[in-house]
């Protein structure tokens, strides 16, 4: 994706000549205001930690959640934020008591979370989960605006459209996710026909050396104890499965110039690498770091340049070894399903992700076993194949019946299968 890496973009000022006396590469760009779509999750509060540690650099404008009034205010409070918002109607009330005297507006409902999206900002954070996230974050796009992508769903469910308004409207385009922000920082753009794939690492999860006969029995507790990463319920549970990667191959596919078979997984316990590109001249690009996101998120908002944060630094030395592994599809059969969904194309990965919300929902609710999450998807999957076409949803109406009607299929295979 050309367009992303160009040091020229709007709302980045070029970088001073290298070797510049006194040169501060930070104070060579302008103050910028920033709005954070998914402000109380782990990476919405992880961006906001960055964004206090450097106020002479960033303001916030609005911080938007869905429910976590007292979470909400306190950060608002913390960072002094213009306004901040509750897509949730009934949790309006106590949004605007937790703020009184603060001086920062309240608001409420999904018209308030789209006209928060609307105020002047530079840099945008689309963190919201979920499909709930797919609006908002399209909202965002306006010219002159970057924005700092962490919401799966703009490019797993409504890929082609979210990257046709991306080039529309001119948007600087950054990834949040520590894999694609890696794979970002080593791709070459301008030699991207010299490229032969890009390596998506994935820790494996919590159960990356179960037999499957264990992981058919998983509690939720045991598949929330994520062994390198503190995520929101969803996306370690995702993690758990694989989902998440095969998620993470869908938004590779549509955020760099290449084809599904130049798109590749491995298993990294130790989550030092993040991504790789194999170039024709059999060169190895890797990016490295510690498991933290406030690394990937700190590349966004100082992209094109660097801005120190406290992150723990690797010692290669103590670490001593890296390990890798080949996936395995057959206990972990989400990524096979979701490499399957990009390739089939259509509404297939809209599908996908509906499903998959769904079942694990159920999943965190006791509704079903760990291994019936891929199943339930498949399900939806196969029942849904005669009628997604062969086109990708031109509007996000049809992105949305595609989502209800998956839900609908996925969560009667789930009651059928609990009762």
């Amino acid at each position: 994706m050309e367009t992303g890496m160009d040091a020229s973009m709007p709302g980045h000022a070029r970088p001073a000549a290298a070797g510049s006396e006194g040169y501060d590469p930070l104070s060579s760009k302008p103050y910028q205001r920033v709005t954070v779509l998914g402000a109380t999750g782990s990476v919405g509060k992880s961006t906001l930690d960055v964004i206090s540690r450097h106020p002479d650099r960033f303001g916030v404008e609005a911080l938007v959640a869905n429910s976590n009034v007292a979470g909400l205010a306190r950060l608002a409070r913390q960072v002094g934020a213009k306004i901040a918002v509750v897509s949730s109607e009934s949790h309006g009330p106590a949004l605007r008591e937790a703020l009184a005297g603060s001086g920062i507006e309240a608001a409420w409902g999904h018209q308030a979370v789209l006209e928060a999206v609307d105020r002047p900002a530079d840099i945008v954070l689309g963190a919201i989960v979920g499909f709930a996230g797919l609006e908002p974050t399209l909202r965002a796009l306006k010219p002159g605006r970057a924005l700092a992508l962490a919401n799966k769903e703009c490019l797993v469910c409504a890929g082609d459209l979210f990257m046709s308004e991306v080039e529309r409207h001119d948007v600087t385009l950054l990834p949040v996710d520590s894999e694609h922000s890696a794979i970002f920082q080593v791709f070459e753009a301008a030699n991207a026909a010299q490229v032969e794939k890009i390596i998506l690492t994935a820790s494996g999860g919590p159960f990356r050396t179960w037999p499957l006969e264990a992981m058919q029995k998983a509690t939720v507790a045991e598949a929330l104890k994520h062994p390198n990463w503190d995520m929101g319920s969803r996306i370690t549970i995702d993690s758990a499965t694989m989902m998440n990667k095969g998620f993470e191959v869908i938004e590779a596919f549509h955020l760099f110039p290449l084809e599904a078979d130049q798109l590749d997984v491995l298993v990294h316990p130790q989550s030092v690498i993040h991504g790789l590109v194999q170039y024709r001249d059999g060169s190895l690009l890797a990016q490295l770091g510690s498991p933290d996101m406030r690394t990937p998120i700190a590349h966004c908002l100082a992209w094109p340049e660097r801005m120190e944060v406290p992150v723990e630094r690797l010692d290669l030395a103590a670490i001593s070894s890296l390990t890798f592994e080949a996936p395995d599809l057959v206990r972990f059969p989400a990524l096979r399903l979701a490499r399957d969904a990009m390739r089939r194309g259509g509404g297939a990965a809209a599908v996908l992700n509906a499903a998959d919300e769904t079942a694990v929902a159920a999943f965190l609710a006791g509704r079903i076993a760990f291994m019936d999450i891929p199943a339930s998807v498949e399900a939806a999957l196969d029942a849904m194949e005669p009628r997604l076409g062969r086109s990708a949803p031109a509007r996000i109406e049809d992105v949305a019946a595609l989502d209800r009607e998956a839900r609908s299929i996925c969560g009667n295979w789930i009651a059928a299968r609990a009762s």
